[in-house]
């Protein structure tokens, strides 16, 4: 499948910015309760993709993938994904490279947070659809310009909110939407708090890795072994710590059954605590509450069950991975499809983003429930972080009469990387 040429890539890569970004490890992959399997469609239908960004997330998408590409500053990741995929694979350090190709029709992205938005972009102007895990983005401006791009260019855009493809979720979702438990009246959204951890000494980056590639658009900092991999999700510079992590998976949910995930939140206030010592930055814990114009509130915090509680004036629905429990019991039943409105993914997470790549349909998580589900964790983090509620128009998109926390929905970037 040809990809459509919206702009000159090879003009446009010339002058893009620097090198490709170092894939981080993820904590897991949803392999269960996905609808359907992948199929291996006929040669002429395959779209063919590059990977950037193979640590742990990164390794997991390239499961039954016709992927041609494997980009990631650090090499041995970058070497190691293409020995996964084939004699086919190519292997690059500098992910422009793989957008040059015209042989590449999709792009699936698993770098660090504060790459996401920029890959995602360039990608986009290149003429690639793109997969790009969650958490979409590390501000809500770059949100706002991902959904332009995607918007100008016409591309399929898949975030990797794997719940949505989730049959437990699906049916959580679809009960509390057909009414069955009554009118929604709030949503609890149990998650873990961060962690914590000591002043951990800076040492020379390991061979192969291209550490200011890695930091890219962040500020240049020597290189730590805790701002690398997984746990450079503790960092403001990188990541939004629980709330952007495992807080846009539950809050996606949330959303979802409000029917909100295009929209979003008017009032946001909340308290939590950041870390007093050590090298990690974002919040160990924290309480929230989210209310929105319809009157629903949406409290996310750090105390159990873990997982999703919907209470509506009939009964309740909770979810989490691999389970639901509906109480009253006899609320419970199959939805009708299209009772409900809520979109059914074609076969796995995946798989729905490849079928949309050949029929130009949304898929399940595009990118505005992606940037609308990460918009709301972040203004949990913004609130927090001022001190104060907050007033959020997810009409205009803009905190409302706080100069001083609007200015929270951006961060510069260093040059020469720019949205």
């Amino acid at each position: 499948m040809a990809a459509q040429q919206a702009v000159s890539r090879r003009n446009f890569l010339h002058h893009a910015g620097a090198s490709a970004v170092a894939a981080v490890a993820a904590p897991y992959m949803l392999t269960s309760g996905a609808l359907g399997a992948p199929g291996k469609p006929p040669a002429s239908e395959r779209v063919l993709s590059a990977h950037i960004g193979v640590g742990g997330m990164g390794m997991g998408t390239l499961r039954g993938r016709d992927g041609v590409a494997a980009a990631d500053v650090y090499l041995p990741h970058a070497e190691r994904a293409a020995g996964a995929m084939g004699a086919q694979c190519q292997v690059y350090q500098d992910y422009r490279r793989c957008l040059e190709r015209d042989d590449i029709d999709a792009v699936v992205i698993a770098t660090p947070d504060h790459w996401h938005a920029l890959t995602s972009i360039h990608a986009m102007q290149a003429g690639k659809d793109v997969y790009c895990q969650k958490p979409l983005t590390l501000t809500i401006e770059e949100g706002q310009a991902i959904v332009a791009t995607a918007k100008r260019y016409g591309r399929v855009f898949q975030t990797g909110s794997q719940q949505r493809s989730g049959r437990e979720f699906l049916h959580a979702v679809e009960l509390v939407r057909s009414g069955r438990i009554g009118k929604l009246r709030r949503v609890h959204v149990g998650i873990g708090g961060g962690p914590t951890c000591g002043w951990d000494a800076d040492t020379e980056p390991p061979t192969g890795l291209d550490w200011n590639m890695y930091l890219g658009p962040a500020p240049a900092v020597p290189f730590n072994t805790k701002r690398f991999l997984g746990t450079f999700r503790w960092f403001w510079d990188y990541s939004g710590g629980m709330l952007t992590d495992w807080g846009v998976h539950h809050n996606d949910i949330a959303q979802w059954g409000n029917d909100t995930d295009q929209s979003g939140p008017v009032e946001i206030e909340g308290t939590g605590t950041l870390p007093t010592d050590g090298l990690f930055q974002t919040l160990t814990n924290f309480d929230i509450t989210y209310t929105y114009a319809n009157g629903v509130t949406v409290t996310t915090d750090c105390k159990p069950p873990w997982g999703v509680t919907f209470h509506g004036t009939n009964g309740e629905v909770y979810v989490r991975r691999g389970q639901y429990k509906v109480t009253p019991e006899d609320l419970d039943g199959p939805v009708p499809e299209g009772v409900t409105g809520v979109r059914r993914p074609h076969g796995g997470h995946m798989s729905d983003f490849e079928h949309c790549c050949r029929t130009r349909e949304k898929p399940v998580a595009h990118e505005v429930i992606g940037h609308r589900t990460c918009t709301m964790s972040h203004l949990g983090n913004i609130a927090i972080r001022v001190g104060r509620k907050i007033h959020w128009n997810p009409d205009t998109e803009q905190i409302v009469g706080d100069p001083e926390a609007a200015r929270w929905t951006s961060k510069p970037m260093r040059a020469p990387w720019h949205l």
